[in-house]
Formats: C-alpha cells, structure tokens, sequence
C-alpha cells in the first residue's frame, strides 16, 4: 500500500514537474523569434499526433473493458477541451509580457477559482477552511507577484492574459474531473486535445496565414508537446489513482516552485526573497486546503 502511495506521488510530482518546465522552454522560444500563435499551434498539433499515436498502441485491443465512445460524449469531451487550447493560449501571451515566476502565479490563481466554481456548481458554501486557504492565497500572490516592491513594473496586458489563464484552466480541471468518466482515460485526453487543437487553429489562423515558421515544428514544438500535453496526461493518468484528490492537489502545486526555479536557472530571472515568501505561503495554503476534516469525537 506504502510502495502504491510512493508510485503514485512520484508520478504526480513529475507530470506537475512537466508542466512546471514548460514556460521556460516557452521564453525560450519567443527568444527565437517565434511567436505565441506559431508555439501554441505547434504544441497543440505535435500534442494530438503523440495522444493519437498512444492510443493506438495501449487503448486498441482494451476496448472491451471499457465503453466505447459516443457521439455525445465526444461532443462533449471537444467542447470542455477548447478550455484547454485557450489556457495555453492565454498563458503564452501572458510570459511575453511578464516573467515566468508571475506568469506561473497567476496560473495558480486557479486554485480559489475552484473552490469559488465548485461553490457555485453544487449550490454549497465553501468551508471556513477553504475561504481561509483562499485568503493566505491571494495574499502570498501579492507576495509572490512582487506588487510591494515599488520598483517593479508589471505590465497589465500580462497580468490580464495570466488571469484569463487561470479562468480557463480552473474550467479544464473541472471538466477533466466531470465529463464522460465512463470512458478510458487516454481516449478522454485525445478527444479533449481535438478540441483544444480546434479552438488553437481557428485563433492562430489569422496569425499564422500572414506568418509562419515551420522550423517551429522541429525546433521547439516536440519539447512543448512532450512535457506539455503528452507527458502530463499519461502521468497524472497513471499515478492519481493511487493516491486521493487532496494529496494529488497538495503535490501537483509542486509545479510552483519548478517553474520559478527553471525560470532562475535557464533564463536568470531575478526572485526576491518576499517573492519566495509569497510562493512558500500559497504552496502551504494548497496543503491546507487539501488537510481531511477533524471528526468530531463522541
């Protein structure tokens, strides 16, 4: 049982890690000239042909133990799945714009977003626990963004990228936890990925018919669409079953400090010590949040 929770919590701990390193190699890009557009869609495309490929080779053959997809719930799948294309959309022009350790904050924002989502779809008022946790939250951002410091300057078209990002990511979570549950877990990832890659291109195409560099496929694309939108699923997909929601949440927010830490080590983005406050305190709100309620004893 021990080894089980271990497997599952470093399975989890690296999908998150995955997503953590995903902006540096972002800026990274932009660095080359590329644009938003040219990396999102080539995430997304390189993304679907990698799900597409894996599904051919461990879910073909397994159909009869799980129920095979409907119309329906395609549909379904697609529409929830056109929350992820725009959370990566979103996000990526939001790091043009602010540095990676805000951008990732304000990714984080997701977390209250949820609770407040989760108060609105089950008519239930949150916990005094979760509105606490919610509180230090956005505290630890006004830390962790550095708004204290009256020598940074944040540009605003960022910050409101980063906020729109959460919202749709806070939306994909949800989804992802909702729609068509029957159905295999890789066979979910696909159809939402077609979905999310619909969305992306209809967006892009504007940007990309004036402008396009296929070096962007062979270049950057297959990192993004590895530690992006393949490595991901299949790690949360295999490791979330061993462990519970809560735990799975606590550790996931290991993204956090990743993505700060990449962003120091690869691109010498300077963080603070009231930025690392302010990270330290929204990590410690997630656990918080996550903690199983006391039982009142007899």
């Amino acid at each position: 049982m021990k080894n089980s929770i271990l497997k599952g919590s470093l399975l989890v701990a690296l999908g998150a890690s995955s997503y953590g390193m995903l902006t540096t190699f972002v800026k990274m890009a932009y660095a080359e000239n590329f644009t938003s557009y040219e990396i999102t869609f080539s995430q997304m495309i390189l993304g679907l042909i990698g799900l597409i490929i894996i599904n051919f080779l461990f879910v073909k053959g397994k159909q009869t133990s799980h129920i095979e997809p409907k119309s329906k719930s395609i549909m379904k799948l697609m529409l929830a799945g056109t929350s992820l294309g725009l959370t990566s959309t979103f996000y990526y022009l939001a790091v043009r714009y602010i540095p990676v350790s805000i951008g990732i904050v304000l990714l984080m924002q997701s977390v209250w977003m949820g609770v407040f989502l989760e108060s609105i779809v089950a008519k239930k008022k949150p916990s005094a626990q979760k509105i606490i946790a919610v509180m230090v939250i956005l505290a630890g951002t006004v830390l962790a963004t550095n708004m204290l410091m009256g020598d940074i300057d944040l540009d605003w078209r960022g910050i409101g990228w980063g906020l729109l990002a959460a919202v749709s990511y806070t939306i994909t979570i949800y989804t992802s936890n909702t729609v068509a549950l029957q159905l295999h877990s890789l066979r979910r990832s696909l159809w939402m990925m077609v979905g999310g890659t619909i969305i992306v291109a209809i967006i892009s195409a504007p940007y990309l018919i004036e402008q396009f560099n296929f070096e962007i496929f062979y270049m950057w694309g297959p990192l993004l669409a590895l530690f992006g939108t393949i490595l991901p699923p299949i790690l949360f997909t295999a490791g979330m079953p061993k462990i519970n929601v809560g735990l799975g949440a606590i550790i996931s927010s290991v993204e956090l400090p990743v993505a700060v830490l990449m962003a120091y080590l690869l691109l010498n983005e300077v963080v603070n010590i009231y930025q690392w406050i302010g990270i330290i305190i929204i990590l410690l709100s997630v656990v918080v949040m996550n903690l199983p309620k006391k039982k009142n004893k007899i």
